[in-house]
């Protein structure tokens, strides 16, 4: 039977190279965003790496809660050997002037989205030999940034949730390993929905230093191949560094 990547937030950035990259490891592939005309130049673009390759392309906005469990549902027929929940967004202003419609379509989508389809894998696919689950958090989710302290605590839960359920699969000798990368600035449209800036708006200049999403899903791919819970960019230097749980972890004690 064959088996699957599944990639969320693929249309674009470090979902659109990750999907090149794993593409290039002869990976099938599902891919998951809400432009199906970006999905669609995604599939022309990887038939060019490897054509045998089967890609499923799934058009859904997870920002609605309800289309995880949908999501999940539909991809029942395939066995799924890595998912990656990459789909999110930021957002930059202070707390008592952010703009909270699109503050709690950030958590819907950071949050509760993640959440849903990182527990539905993990229940159906823990015991399974080889299966890897990886979520994107951010730098942001290990240092808080001023101005951008709700999107900040969004990725800190993503961290704490992902390095939790490690500690958690390991305890159960579990076959599934669950990992975390933590990218700092990276050229996607990322910073462009953060700032609500327009389209034709060059990323050069925004930032002063950031990485290419290609070379992230260079990391993302390192991450892939350890056995270390934690992928990090380091926010000064701008290494990448593979890494144990950063975050405490006490172990419940059951009578």
């Amino acid at each position: 039977m064959k088996k699957y990547t599944v990639i969320t937030g693929a249309s674009s950035g470090i979902g659109y190279e990750t999907a090149l990259a794993f593409a290039a490891r002869g990976k099938n592939l599902v891919i998951v965003a809400r432009r199906t005309e970006e999905l669609e130049k995604l599939k022309s673009e990887i038939a060019k790496v490897n054509a045998e390759l089967d890609i499923i392309i799934k058009t859904i906005d997870l920002s609605n809660t309800k289309n995880a469990y949908t999501l999940f549902e539909v991809l029942k027929e395939y066995e799924i050997e890595t998912w990656i929940n990459n789909a999110g967004f930021g957002n930059f202003a202070s707390v008592g002037e952010q703009n909270l419609t699109k503050i709690e379509t950030m958590l819907n989508l950071n949050i509760e989205a993640l959440t849903i389809l990182t527990s539905l894998y993990v229940r159906d696919y823990s015991t399974v030999e080889g299966t890897q689950l990886i979520n994107v958090s951010s730098g942001g989710g290990y240092t808080i940034i001023g101005n951008a302290i709700t999107y900040c605590a969004s990725k800190f839960y993503v961290s704490a949730f992902t390095e939790g359920l490690a500690h958690e699969l390991k305890e159960q000798g579990a076959s599934m390993q669950a990992k975390v990368l933590a990218p700092a600035a990276t050229e996607t449209e990322f910073a462009k929905v953060s700032n609500d800036l327009e389209e034709n708006v060059k990323f050069e200049g925004l930032l002063p230093k950031y990485h290419t999403a290609k070379e992230m899903a260079g990391f993302m791919l390192d991450l892939y191949d350890s056995e270390k819970v934690v992928g990090i960019v380091d926010g000064l230097t701008y290494e990448f560094q593979l890494k144990d749980p950063i975050y405490p972890y006490a172990v419940r004690m059951r009578n």
